[in-house]
């Protein structure tokens, strides 16, 4: 599509890259002084929206390490959730003396890494799906992915060329492309799917088709009430309403039973779930 929209010369909105590789604003060096023009009172102040930005940072990078570790994954390797925060808290200080934006773990991104590395059998019955084997666990695709990130910035004069659409197709397939099997999702697809057309989710054994809609109800409005937050000049309260979800999900049991969560909100996978369930039944059978 680059190729294309480069032959055929079409006006379409480019990569904005600067041309040199040295600080975007003229009256700054490539290092910030903490306080700036500012007086030695407001280090004081800013303990509290320093406290929220920790909040905040703390649960993005953990919720996405706890995602990719998870059993089904069936990783070999142990994971650092302690070194991987600590190199973060590291790596935010230096961000922040040379004036860059802050980063962790990318959870879409890390999704996507996750299952392009994913070992699948390769014979399989007619119509039968392949088998999940495991992960390819190795540290060269996510070292040659930063390696080019890196390498991006002599690149400039290529990079302007990219049209703009081209990357949103890109986010976009890959933000769509990581919902497969999250179970919000499918959730979510129930509401349009008649009752004899829906999967054999295990927690649709279990629990009344009411009570699954009630639980994707709440979580729906939790999401779009984080969202209005996020967009919205109450943005810097974004952490605090993160934290308020804990205190939601303690709500839930008073419109659900516990066995009823234990189905809706496990922490043990869904395709687990249902093989144990499926062997004792064909263990009750024979």
């Amino acid at each position: 599509m680059v190729l294309v929209d480069y032959a055929l010369g079409i006006p379409s909105p480019k990569l904005k890259v600067p041309s040199v590789f040295k600080p975007t604003r003229d009256d700054r060096g490539w290092f910030i002084h903490p306080l700036g023009p500012n007086p030695w009172w407001t280090t004081i102040i800013t303990v509290f929206p320093a406290l929220l930005c920790t909040i905040l940072i703390f649960m993005d990078q953990q919720i996405t390490a706890v995602i990719i570790n998870r059993k089904e994954h069936k990783l070999k390797k142990g994971c650092g959730y302690h070194l991987d925060l600590f190199m973060v808290g590291v790596m935010l200080g230096v961000c922040s003396l040379m004036g860059l934006p802050w980063f962790v773990a990318a959870t879409v991104l890390s999704i996507s890494h996750v299952n392009s590395l994913k070992l699948e059998s390769e014979c399989s019955a007619p119509g039968e799906q392949p088998k999940f084997l495991g992960i390819r666990e190795q540290r060269f695709t996510g070292l040659m992915i930063f390696v080019l990130m890196g390498c991006s910035v002599f690149m400039t004069s290529v990079l302007k060329f990219i049209p703009m659409p081209v990357l949103y197709g890109v986010f976009l397939y890959m933000g769509a492309s990581s919902l497969r099997g999250i179970q919000f999702f499918d959730r979510l697809r129930l509401f349009a799917m008649p009752a004899k057309h829906q999967p054999d989710f295990i927690y649709l054994r279990h629990v009344p088709l009411r009570k699954v809609h009630l639980f994707t109800i709440i979580q729906l409005s939790c999401l779009i009430l984080l969202w209005v937050i996020k967009t919205s000049k109450a943005a810097i309260v974004f952490p605090m309403m993160v934290l308020a979800l804990l205190f939601i999900r303690k709500l839930m049991d008073c419109f659900f039973t516990k066995r009823e969560m234990s189905w809706l909100d496990d922490l043990m996978p869904e395709s687990k779930k249902k093989k144990i369930e499926d062997a004792e039944e064909v263990l009750l059978l024979s």
